[in-house]
């Protein structure tokens, strides 16, 4: 009987192994079919993620939380309407143009493609290296035909998501309200003889995801702004386009640092055609990642994740895929969540 018991243990296993991943790929589906609405809730957690500190402070000094919360919107409408009449007619009047100017840079990207499509045939006179050029100047030409239709889908995108940008206020309002009874039910919820245990992980969790996304997006914005001034003092065009994309882009480990010069590097080879603006907008970015890479982020980041470089790469890669922009963003956070768990796990504290 106990040979038969064992026996039937590798289907029992095998049919939980299908399951699960039966579970993951229904959850994949789900995902996509709200990502809209997972991308509203994953906009808010973060708000009420990054707020939340504020609220811990004022409750510490005896306020409660809901008049706390009421002071807060009163500021953070204050700071809305400041951006709303001063920052968003600027970032239009940059959008706007960047869209009346696009013809122009499709155009003169397909001219320099041509020109460099006739040179090289010339020097190297060979049938692999002229295929290797027919295919690159092919490229070139269906990315430039496509930049257009990215241009006017990321505008749109940014009206039809309108509706989320209205609702996340009212979710983030109440997630702060109701963060510590979600997080007693939550509690109640696990296992009496873990509960101790597995709040302290989350509690150190808890930390490191804080600390990672509040002090990437005060380096985000450093970044945007330090990138924007450097830009508008060279005389590159759309500095705030660019300052936003290179803040933006801070977010990407490694590679993000040379995707963040892209933008303000075209402009300026562009409008100048000089090979000596290039090199000065190389050298303002290099400074500024400079000061954000030894300065700004040890300041910012006092504890460090400690995440292999490899480990990360996968990660963004993965979730960025998978996710998109909000892939990209915490997929650092997961991946500390994940090392930290499973140290927890290796050093036998599940025992």
């Amino acid at each position: 009987m106990e040979h038969a018991h064992h026996a039937h243990r590798p289907s029992k296993d095998y049919g939980r192994f299908i399951a699960t991943i039966l579970l993951f790929c229904m959850l994949a589906v789900a995902g996509y079919a709200l990502q809209h609405t997972i991308s509203c809730f994953l906009l808010s957690w973060v708000i009420a993620y990054l707020l939340d500190p504020l609220l811990v402070v004022s409750e510490k000094r005896g306020l409660k939380r809901i008049y706390s919360l009421g002071i807060l919107y009163i500021v953070l409408g204050v700071l809305t309407f400041f951006f709303l009449t001063f920052i968003v007619p600027a970032i239009t009047i940059s959008w706007n143009s960047f869209i009346l100017e696009l013809p122009a840079y499709i155009m003169k990207l397909k001219q320099v493609a041509s020109e460099w499509k006739t040179r090289l045939p010339d020097r190297y006179g060979s049938d692999e290296i002229q295929w290797l050029i027919d295919k690159a100047s092919g490229n070139i030409d269906t990315a430039t035909e496509k930049a257009g239709f990215w241009a006017y889908y990321f505008g749109t995108s940014i009206f039809f998501n309108l509706f989320n940008i209205v609702l996340s206020p009212i979710l983030v309002f109440f997630m702060l309200y109701y963060k510590q009874i979600v997080i007693d039910t939550l509690v109640s919820w696990l296992p009496d003889g873990r509960r101790d245990q597995i709040v302290d992980i989350a509690h150190e969790v808890n930390n490191s995801i804080g600390g990672y996304l509040r002090g990437q997006v005060v380096v985000s914005i450093i970044v945007a702004l330090l990138s924007t001034i450097a830009l508008f003092a060279l005389g590159i065009p759309h500095p705030l386009f660019c300052g936003a994309f290179a803040g933006l882009a801070s977010i990407m480990p490694f590679i993000g640092v040379i995707i963040a010069t892209l933008p303000a590097l075209f402009f300026a080879w562009f409008k100048f055609q000089s090979a000596a603006i290039i090199g000065q907008a190389a050298v303002a970015f290099a400074i500024i990642y400079f000061v954000e890479g030894y300065l700004i982020k040890p300041l910012v980041f006092k504890e460090s994740m400690n995440l292999n470089p490899l480990v990360t790469i996968i990660m963004v890669m993965a979730l960025g895929e998978s996710l998109g922009f909000w892939g990209i963003l915490l997929a650092l956070p997961i991946a500390s969540a994940i090392k930290i768990t499973w140290g927890h796990f290796v050093r036998g504290d599940f025992k």
